[in-house]
């Protein structure tokens, strides 16, 4: 497949028009795509981790309160879920039947993960209902993914080694699941990084997304906030060398520029209608940034159902207030979406030659 056909540097709100235009009429809609986080801690402590404000907690999602709230997500037309959060997905014990889930419940399933418990039962299991997979491997070498990572220096050789059992299995059973690799380019690491291409590639996945740094302001650390990218250009077309027939380089240039020039293309937030984050405590919330803030705390899927939580008057009116008066100017840089708050922003501010197609 064409890295292009991703859309990873962009956004696919665009081929969702009929949602968009019951939106753009005024409707109250319901989400295309939602998060949700199965555990609140994680095996790692990567240097980077934006979400290390919610402070790593042991606690799980309640795996039967879940499915009957995907079963029902999937009647109300949401249409995808990623299983990722605040902590690593893969260490809930029931990962795989809350996926089963939302896959019986027509809703397309993606993982983030550090990969190192995707061992060959839970490969097994996932992959024949699951759409991607993205292991976030951040180094080149056991030496470096453990300082970057922190943590023991075989999870970067049992990552690797998980994906290419993946990668036996999808290809012996004909599934569909794509494999892919993200790594964030902190530029003491830069070196490396066709390193980890290759070894990418060769361990069957068929990308590597490489990104730009992105930071919480409400992250307890921020160690790369004077971060500036300057000309990559060589690293690419190194990258770009490991690329095959099978395996893609996707090069996120552009969000790179966003993180330098720091600035949004739109005054308010208005994609939050589309999605949702659930938190390891089956929290609902409206947006990452604002996290622990009650204003965007919509309610608790062990109290309600999705519907009562998305129709009740706490988000609606959470959403007017965002959409009337939000100051953005605190938000995270290269937020997910930002791209479709450009797209959104436009359909709301047209320009005046807009018509002539």
């Amino acid at each position: 497949m064409d890295a292009n056909s991703y859309n990873i540097d962009g956004h696919k709100l665009n081929l969702h028009p009929e949602r968009v235009s019951r939106w753009l009429q005024g409707e109250s809609i319901y989400p295309i795509y939602m998060e949700f986080s199965p555990s609140g801690t994680c095996n790692h402590r990567c240097v980077f981790c934006s979400m290390d404000f919610m402070g790593y907690k042991k606690r799980f999602l309640d795996a039967d309160v879940v499915c009957r709230r995907l079963r029902e997500c999937g009647e109300l037309g949401v249409r995808s879920v990623m299983f990722a959060g605040e902590g690593e997905p893969l260490l809930h014990k029931e990962i795989c039947r809350m996926a089963q889930a939302a896959s019986e419940a027509g809703i397309d399933v993606a993982f983030t993960t550090n990969g190192v418990l995707l061992d060959e039962e839970r490969a097994a299991r996932l992959l024949p209902i699951t759409s991607w997979i993205k292991v976030s491997c951040n180094a080149a070498t056991e030496e470096e993914y453990a300082r970057v990572h922190r943590t023991a220096p075989e999870d970067f050789s049992r990552a690797i080694r998980n994906i290419e059992r993946a990668a036996a299995i999808r290809a012996r059973n004909g599934y569909a699941c794509t494999l892919g690799f993200q790594c964030i380019l902190l530029p003491e690491y830069a070196a490396n990084m066709p390193k980890l291409a290759r070894r990418a590639r060769e361990a069957g996945a068929d990308y590597l997304v490489v990104k730009p740094y992105t930071h919480s302001p409400l992250s307890l650390h921020n160690p790369f906030g004077d971060l500036q990218y300057g000309d990559y250009a060589e690293l690419e077309a190194a990258l770009r060398a490991e690329e095959s027939d099978d395996f893609r380089i996707i090069f996120r240039r552009e969000a790179m520029q966003r993180w330098n020039d720091k600035k949004a293309a739109f005054d308010r937030c208005l994609a939050l209608p589309f999605w949702a984050y659930v938190d390891s405590g089956a929290n609902v919330w409206g947006c990452l940034r604002h996290l622990k803030e009650d204003d965007f705390l919509y309610g608790n899927l062990n109290e309600q159902s999705f519907s009562e939580i998305w129709q009740g008057e706490k988000r609606l009116s959470a959403v007017r207030r965002c959409e009337e008066g939000l100051d953005i100017s605190e938000c995270h840089v290269t937020c997910r979406m930002e791209l479709v708050n450009n797209y959104l922003w436009r359909l709301r501010h047209p320009h005046p030659h807009d018509n002539f197609i």
